[in-house]
């Protein structure tokens, strides 16, 4: 399988502006998202897709590959599909990689790509939760999975709802997943969904991925023990750099 890592990474941001650029270490946020992913062996190639000229420049000067795409995307789904109409290639799958994540490691990257054969439509990955605090925090979307590993359903609630079981048993009692953002997508199917209307689903729970499945197409779950370690506000970077460079 010929399979394109995209990592989406726009200047601007409500909570963070051009955190793409800010310094970690001695390496910018989008220099280490590129050479941690560079590390994945399933991946034929690895691209930014960007809307602002100074990633785009910073990118090429640590020799990296990058692309400009529109800044009216509503998605790192939409940007992805632009990217890879302007990279060219011939690729079976696209790999979103999430751009804020700057300590993320290889190994679920392959761990996704080394299910992607063909027949698989989307895929992504979650995490078993083991926190209750995880388990009642709703800006966690958490899965349910089917006897096939495809997910049922995100929610920001927690779900199921584990009928005659004090909420504080709820983990001893039944595996829950939280949702790990990172996405794969066959290409005609990558194409397909960027042209489907926001649906209700969607709408209500605040989750690109609902329209997905309110649409039909079927998402693969893999499990990993790899948490996310995103970077959405100046603390949760200082929270990153304290576990990973202290």
């Amino acid at each position: 399988m010929q399979i394109l890592g995209i990592i989406p990474a726009r200047y601007a941001s409500t909570r963070f502006p051009a955190k793409a650029l800010v310094d970690i270490g001695g390496k910018s946020m989008i220099q280490r998202v590129y050479e941690q992913s560079s590390k994945a062996t399933h991946l034929s190639q690895i691209i930014v897709a960007t809307d602002d000229e100074r990633i785009l420049d910073h990118v090429h000067q640590f020799g990296g590959k990058a692309v400009m795409t529109s800044e009216n995307h509503q998605s790192g789904t939409d940007r992805c599909f632009e990217a890879l109409q302007k990279t060219g290639g011939n690729y079976d799958y696209v790999i979103n990689i999430q751009g804020d994540e700057p300590f993320i490691s290889p190994e679920p990257i392959n761990s996704l790509a080394k299910v992607l054969d063909g027949t698989i439509e989307l895929a992504t990955l979650v995490k078993v939760i083991d926190s209750q605090d995880i388990l009642c925090n709703v800006n966690v979307p958490k899965a349910v999975l089917n006897k096939r590993q495809e997910v049922l359903y995100f929610s920001r609630q927690t779900i199921p709802y584990l009928r005659g079981v004090e909420p504080e048993n709820w983990l001893d009692s039944h595996t829950f997943y939280k949702h790990i953002g990172i996405y794969a997508y066959r290409v005609d199917v990558l194409e397909a969904i960027t042209k489907l209307e926001v649906s209700s689903l969607e709408k209500a729970e605040s989750l690109e991925q609902l329209r997905w499945l309110e649409n039909g197409y079927s998402i693969k779950a893999v499990v990993t023990s790899d948490d996310s370690h995103g970077v959405d506000t100046p603390d949760d970077l200082d929270r990153v750099t304290r576990k990973f460079l202290s």
